[in-house]
């Protein structure tokens, strides 16, 4: 399924699906098939993944005219974040492909070694941002603002010791996220500050299941600043692949539903490049990952 929170504006967000190249609230259609559906992306995820396959069946059974009543125009919604307001802090992993490896050694205070564990930090709730949205540009604080596309994984129920083999078990699916970072905000190795202010998260434009990917290892990713592409990679170039993930994050702290990992970014950030590129106010930025959809944003400098 390809699931959105969306709002237009008469309601408060809602969560959906896309179908037929229109949006179907996800509550109405509960209602029309006499089957009660949530509101909000995270009640259906506790729901479990096993709920997806029935609501697939359930939609091939329905009638078209039936889907009419409860049907939007994209041009009518605002897509919000998939999950605007996650339970607990995104789950980032630094350093995942190889090349960023080297370009970050080059300019960041960091080796140039492949790491032999996943580097985990974490980006708190408030980071996240939809897609259309601006992205806070805090001159007090940072002038290197920079980006950075990745895939982010969607845990789809509780998972502690999981195994490689089984990881893809805890999966509920996959959005895209940008992880922008203000690179002269590491404090001493430690990165919360660089990514975790206020919109540094953007999010979407929806959540895919995974049941309609058929494999996650080999998705396309890439980023244009201003129209100008800055990074092109595919999944299949990751250090740490999603079932090394989430047999590492899970031996370290219990997975729950709803929980968030941002997978890593390729090479072409705007710290290793040469001279090193920033991102200033009324720069657009543009995150694709293959399957899944484009989210743009806006930098705002205040």
């Amino acid at each position: 399924m390809k699931l959105l929170t969306y709002k237009t504006q008469d309601t408060e967000p809602r969560l959906g699906f896309i179908h037929n190249n229109q949006v179907i609230d996800m509550e109405d259609f509960g209602e029309i098939s006499n089957f009660p559906l949530p509101d909000n992306m995270l009640d259906l995820i506790d729901l479990g993944f096993e709920l997806v396959e029935e609501l697939n069946d359930m939609i091939a059974d329905t009638d078209a005219e039936l889907f009419e009543e409860i049907a939007y125009d994209m041009d009518e919604v605002t897509f919000l974040a998939p999950i605007p307001k996650p339970r607990k802090n995104i789950i980032g992993i630094g350093l995942n492909y190889t090349e960023h490896v080297a370009e970050s050694a080059r300019t960041l205070d960091t080796t140039g070694k492949l790491p032999q564990k996943p580097i985990i930090f974490s980006k708190p709730p408030t980071t996240v941002t939809a897609t259309n949205t601006d992205i806070i540009k805090n001159t007090k604080l940072t002038e290197q603002l920079d980006w950075e596309v990745e895939l982010a994984v969607v845990i789809g129920k509780k998972g502690k010791y999981v195994t490689k083999e089984d990881a893809m078990d805890y999966v509920f699916g996959y959005t895209v996220i940008n992880d922008i970072s203000a690179r002269d905000c590491r404090r001493e190795g430690q990165w919360i500050v660089s990514k975790g202010q206020d919109t540094f998260a953007p999010m979407g434009p929806i959540l895919v299941t995974k049941d309609e990917i058929e494999n996650p290892h080999n998705l396309n990713l890439s980023l244009k600043v201003n129209g100008v592409e800055k990074q092109n990679s595919n999944t299949k170039f990751l250090l740490f692949n999603i079932n090394d993930l989430i047999e590492d994050l899970s031996t370290v702290f219990t997975l729950e539903p709803g929980d968030i990992i941002a997978t890593g970014t390729p090479s072409g950030v705007g710290a290793g490049r040469n001279p090193q590129e920033w991102m200033y106010d009324g720069d657009v930025v543009e995150a694709t990952v293959e399957g899944i959809g484009t989210i743009v944003n806006t930098v705002k400098e205040i």
